[in-house]
């Protein structure tokens, strides 16, 4: 179980699919104890009555609404039976500071919310008779209301304004609720004054069906573009390589031209300027040119990649419902973590606030770490529910690679990838998703501190601080990167994260020209196959949304749509990429441990032995593969050999 100095065999023996054992194991158990840690502070949260002091509600005397409660040291009027009583009110219902948690308005629990306007203090006694719901303070006879001297501390603020209890949460909320947000006036003010706002809400209505239509045509399009972008990636690939040098060459045609009238009245600077940058671009794109011709190979093993990864999800198609799966398990995981969140606001021992003099439940002492304990849960699990992903679809790509006849795929390749995951490697997994956490969270707090200090630091401090953070950032996708690769290692030779780190590392490197030109070229393909489900998809949004006669403002729909859009896209071809980067690692521990031979016959793809032969093996090396190839009897990869060679000998 060792680490990056493991004493496992340094000798690597690549046995595909072969040998399952389990991988750090300490890791899996850690992660076992951090997550029953995050349940248990749930547990806490209901235990100690925080969860249901949330969802009752609880005065300020600490009193839970609609229930019997037990007296608090120190606090009068607690301790009250409140089982009549569910419902919150509050005696300034605007005068709530939600995001500091603190009651600055009294709170009372009462059996009914005052539906109607009350204007006096006779209303509020009328009330108190009739509906049997007390509103001022629980010392205060309701029938007495308008002649006490206290009423104007202990009583709510007049007029009461009419209100509903809310469904879940039980507590009394004015109809009007415009004073909850600062911003509320200017909108309040804004909608009255025009009635752009109404405009696009009724744009957004009146378009429900075409929205979602819209939808499900961007979520089919990704779809079908991870299936034929293997046929146009060679176009893309050459015509962005074509416009680059095509580019480079008009900015050195342009400067050289430009440079032509120097003696007929352009000054000496200019000219010196205009030289200087003719200079550079000249530079630029003889190396651009060099790059290009050297990287030749490496460009046609990209496009050779893409068009296996379509097959793959020909093959696989069960793979395009890996990101709904992994949203599902992520958005679920953070509904928890928020309604947990909620339940810790509501935790704790009860403190007098200095200010009001209201009674709170704050977390004080040890209890306080808690919140971030729980903070640290939500990156680590939600790292590791995305690692999840990645080992299921490296290993469902590893079992796709590793079968040489594809009719004998499992029956479920994810399934199967999925219960390996789940019965080997959730270990392995907890380690990649924990190292992750650990760069992410002080990039967060860095962030955090920059953002505190916005305006008020100095520039040195700013800029150390942008660049530590801009630093983390790149160190996280690098390690993301890395992670990725030791997964897919893991899902192929069973072994440990950092074995399997180190293992992918050293292929990487050995690969380092060619890592560069399928992450370049790859991200730009798919970036422009991001590109073209955004714009087909405004596209018909436009086309739709243009026949609707009924309003005038279609800009926020369509604005809806490409976002979504976006996202899909942005979901379907990240898994795309992962295909991507594992068949290419298959494809570099293929090429350094076969080599055609009995038994070490090549595991890889058609199209890929097509560029390998093509690329790598010319002149007297030849006659040797072709030997080679003749005692080879698999007839689905490496019999292509025997065809191959002599084509290629001409």
């Amino acid at each position: 179980m060792g680490c990056c100095g493991s004493t496992e065999r340094t000798k690597r023996e690549w046995k595909p699919l072969e040998d399952r054992s389990c991988t750090d194991l300490p890791w899996f158990l850690l992660f076992t104890v951090f997550c029953v840690g995050m349940g248990s502070i749930c547990g806490f949260t209901i235990a100690t009555g925080g969860a249901g002091r949330l969802v009752f509600g609880y005065d300020s005397y600490g009193n839970t609404c609609g229930q019997r409660n037990e007296q608090i040291e120190g606090v009068r009027l607690s301790g009250l039976d409140q089982t009549d009583k569910k419902y919150v009110f509050f005696l300034d219902p605007c005068n709530i500071d939600i995001v500091e948690r603190k009651i600055k308005s009294m709170a009372l629990c009462v059996s009914l919310c005052p539906d109607e306007e009350l204007k006096t203090y006779q209303d509020l006694k009328r009330f108190a008779m009739h509906n049997g719901s007390e509103l001022c303070s629980y010392e205060l006879a309701g029938h007495k209301y308008p002649g006490l001297p206290e009423r104007f501390d202990k009583c709510p603020k007049l007029p009461v304004p009419p209100s509903k209890s809310l469904p879940v949460f039980n507590r009394c909320t004015p109809v009007d609720i415009s004073c909850y947000a600062k911003f509320a006036e200017a909108v309040v003010m804004f909608v009255s004054d025009n009635s752009v706002l109404h405009r696009l809400i009724g744009g957004v209505m009146a378009s429900k069906e075409i929205i979602v239509g819209l939808c499900l045509l961007a979520l089919v399009l990704s779809m079908i573009l991870m299936v034929i972008i293997r046929y146009i990636s060679a176009v893309l690939v050459w015509i962005l390589t074509a416009m680059v040098v095509l580019g480079s060459l008009g900015e050195l045609i342009t400067c050289l031209l430009a440079l032509l009238p120097v003696q007929s009245g352009m000054t000496r600077d200019k000219a010196q300027v205009l030289l200087v940058y003719a200079i550079a671009a000249t530079v630029f794109t003889v190396i651009l040119l060099l790059l290009m011709l050297f990287m030749r190979k490496r460009v046609a093993l990209t496009i050779a990649l893409f068009h296996v990864a379509g097959k793959v999800f020909i093959h696989l198609p069960l793979l395009t419902l890996q990101p709904f799966c992994t949203f599902l398990a992520l958005l679920l995981f953070w509904m928890y973590w928020g309604l947990v969140l909620l339940f810790l606001g509501t935790t704790g021992n009860p403190v007098q606030n200095e200010e009001t003099g209201l009674t709170e439940f704050r977390l004080t002492g040890p209890l306080q770490y808690m919140t971030w304990y729980h903070a640290v849960g939500l990156i680590w699990i939600s790292e590791f529910i995305l690692a999840c992903q990645q080992m299921t679809v490296a290993g469902a790509v590893v079992t796709y690679y590793y079968t040489r006849d594809k009719t004998r795929l499992p029956v479920t390749p994810i399934l199967s990838s999925v219960l390996r995951l789940m019965r080997y490697h959730l270990g392995t997994v907890a380690k990649g998703s924990f190292i992750i956490t650990l760069v992410k969270i002080p990039r967060l707090f860095l962030m955090y501190v920059h953002n505190q200090l916005k305006g008020k630091e100095n520039a040195c401090a700013r800029c150390m601080l942008k660049t530590c953070i801009c630093c983390l950032w790149c160190l996280e996708k690098c390690l993301n990167y890395l992670n990725q690769n030791a997964y897919a290692a893991t899902a192929i030779n069973s072994t440990s994260f950092c074995t399997s780190a180190r293992d992918a590392f050293v292929i990487l490197v050995e690969n380092a020209l060619r890592v560069a030109a399928i992450n370049a070229v790859g991200d730009f393909v798919l970036f422009l196959g991001k590109i073209l489900i955004v714009t087909s998809t405004a596209f018909a949004g436009v086309l739709l949304l243009n026949y609707q006669r009924d309003y005038a403002e279609w800009v926020l729909p369509l604005i809806i749509v490409c976002l979504f859009a976006f996202l899909v896209a942005h979901c379907f071809l990240s898994i795309f990429e992962i295909v991507v980067d594992v068949l290419f690692l298959c494809f570099a521990i293929d090429t350094k441990y076969n080599d055609g031979t009995p038994g070490k016959e090549f595991y890889m793809d058609k199209a890929l032995m097509v560029i390998y032969v093509k690329i790598w093996y010319t002149g007297g090396i030849l006659l040797k593969w072709e030997i080679k190839c003749v005692s080879i009897l698999d007839k689905n990869i490496n019999a292509t050999c025997k065809v191959l060679v002599p084509c290629f000998m001409s």
